[in-house]
């Protein structure tokens, strides 16, 4: 019954862990087509499920056992949850009759998960389970997606019943705001060309919703700069004349600046996240707010918008653009001349301020990287990874030319992320190049699952920057802390051509700048698996940096300079 729901729900595949009360469900699958992945780990399950998604749209399955499988989850769930990412998490639970009195592997997953999960269920009889899993795709794929837990204990499994088909979800509580209000819609439109200095925010919202070409289109009309946040990365096309960059705490320039003098922001799918506004009582203080969100709940709950509009961000787009196209000015309105000074200043600010490649002849440069990185993407491929300085280089300097090529963990920052979403992005696109960009840090949390990898043959391309340290935590000691490196070393890190080995696959280390450009070629041409340990420069910083505390127009933007005596 349970994997008729999921065939019912459009499930190819999945990731999980079996153990002793999800026996019987296991059993069953034996003869099924579903394909389940086998990670090595149950956080893993949850992380790939993760990368399935994101790389999709669809909603990605994850199964454990109860007690520690159940738990290990917890960390991707709050991810997911963080992220506004669609999961189902399934999960098994001690036979009924034995919940609450500390059976062997019992843990209350269902009272555990509530603070993490969109919303989760515990099956109490056979009849309901059917019911329970479909409203359980339901509420994780739609509104704001998010992570939904599904807690079966062992003898709802063993129990013998009928699937029935479940043909409508009633949840009278539960409430989807999808159209937008027509006169707020309206009232957004006219904001729009009557402001001078008008700047596009959009967020992950937008690549939920699946929302980019009508962002493009709007941007385009208006003619204003559009920057794009951690998440949204890839809602607009990287070469978009119109697209800035990446705002926030390690932004650019003209992103953080354009923010800050902008007369009005259209917040697309935002949630105006504090590593974008920095001091929130001075993030954009000039600017009324347009915000458009699907969720009720994040509207005014950081910023307090002149125009709210609560609905599906696509469809509130496509009423948006044709009522600006109606109300554009038939002559040169009196603000003409400002908006395209506007436009020119924020361009200026981008040609002055540029995030670009940084090399060195003695070492390889984090930066170098991410531009050889780039270079074989081509704007293409999909990249993931974990947390920390590499996900921001990545971010400030890889391409990415359409939605949902950009996998990284956002909300929670979680190390170890990025080789488990990898593993699910593969899955979800087999023909696609993957590329899975990683600290040494936060790949050594991950190791196991370079056997998931190898046993299915997934042609996964691991890059490993590798500068010895856990590199953002190193950078605020260094900053904030006098340079007092306290428990950041990572001075023991395995050989990558005898790991990779071990596994049946190609690996190797470079530490040379004259290397790397044929590593990371060789790297890409390999038709499977491959592990590039890079060795970059230990003790490079990723700037711009707003500080803790600062607003985003006082960024550092490099390395304090000796001073200079006369």
């Amino acid at each position: 019954m349970l994997l008729e729901c999921m065939v019912q729900e459009g499930v190819d595949c999945f990731f999980g862990y079996p153990g002793g009360v999800t026996l019987p469900f296991y059993d069953a699958l034996y003869d099924h087509p579903i394909r389940h992945v086998l990670v090595r780990h149950e956080e893993n399950a949850c992380f790939a499920a993760e990368g399935y998604a994101r790389a999709t749209g669809k909603v990605g399955v994850c199964c454990a056992t109860s007690g520690p499988g159940a738990t290990n989850l917890i960390t991707g769930l709050v991810d997911s949850m963080m992220d506004s990412i669609p999961i189902v998490a399934l999960t098994g639970q001690v036979h009924s009759s034995l919940i609450g009195s500390d059976a062997f592997q019992e843990a209350d997953t269902f009272g555990i998960t509530r603070s993490c999960t969109k919303h989760n269920y515990m099956v109490k009889n056979i009849g309901e389970l059917a019911q329970i899993v479909h409203e359980a795709f339901y509420v994780a794929a739609s509104g704001r997606p998010g992570p939904v837990l599904v807690d079966i204990p062992k003898d709802v499994f063993q129990a013998m019943g009928h699937y029935t088909p479940v043909h409508s979800i009633h949840l009278p509580g539960y409430k989807v705001f999808t159209e937008g209000h027509a006169g707020q819609i309206r009232r957004a439109a006219q904001m729009i060309w009557e402001a001078e200095r008008p700047m596009f925010y959009a967020g992950g919202g937008i690549i939920a919703a699946g929302a980019s070409s009508e962002l493009q289109e709007l941007v385009e009309l208006v003619d204003a700069p559009a920057v794009t946040t951690l998440m949204g990365l890839g809602a607009m096309p990287s070469g978009h004349p119109n697209f800035i960059s990446m705002p926030g705490m390690h932004g650019s320039y003209a992103a953080n600046m354009g923010l800050t003098q902008a007369d009005l922001l259209i917040a697309l799918g935002v949630r105006f996240d504090d590593r974008v506004t920095g001091r929130l009582a001075a993030f954009a203080p000039r600017a009324k707010v347009i915000h458009v969100d699907i969720d009720p709940a994040e509207i005014g709950k950081n910023r307090h918008p002149d125009v709210p509009i609560v609905g599906d961000v696509k469809r509130v787009l496509q009423k948006l653009n044709r009522i600006v196209e109606e109300l554009k000015p038939a002559e040169e309105p009196r603000n003409a001349a400002p908006r395209r000074a506007w436009m020119h200043q924020v361009r200026s600010w981008k040609e002055e301020f540029p995030l670009a490649p940084v090399t060195s002849d003695t070492e390889i440069k984090p930066q170098h990287l991410m531009s050889e990185i780039d270079r074989v993407s081509g704007g293409k491929a999909i990249v993931t990874s974990d947390v920390g300085q590499h996900q921001m280089w990545a971010a400030q300097l890889i391409r990415f030319d359409q939605p949902r090529l950009w996998i990284n963990s956002g909300g929670l920052g979680s190390m170890g992320f990025g080789l488990p979403s990898a593993i699910g992005a593969q899955f979800a696109r087999p023909g696609s190049l993957v590329i899975s960009l990683v600290g040494d840090g936060g790949f050594q949390m991950a190791i196991p699952e370079l056997a998931t990898i190898a046993s299915y043959g997934l042609p996964v391309k691991i890059v490993v920057m590798n500068n010895g340290y856990l590199g953002m935590v190193r950078q605020w000691q260094d900053l904030f802390y006098n340079n007092r490196l306290s428990s950041v070393t990572l001075d023991c890190f395995p050989d990558a051509e005898k790991l990779a080995g071990a596994y049946g696959f190609k690996g190797r280390t470079v530490s040379q700048p004259h290397e790397l450009a044929a590593a990371i070629d060789e790297c890409i041409a390999e038709p499977g698996p491959y592990l590039l340990n890079v060795k970059v420069s230990p003790f490079e910083n990723v700037y711009p940096m707003v500080p803790a505390g600062g607003a985003i127009s006082e960024m550092v933007m490099g390395p304090p300079q000796p001073a200079v005596v006369k």
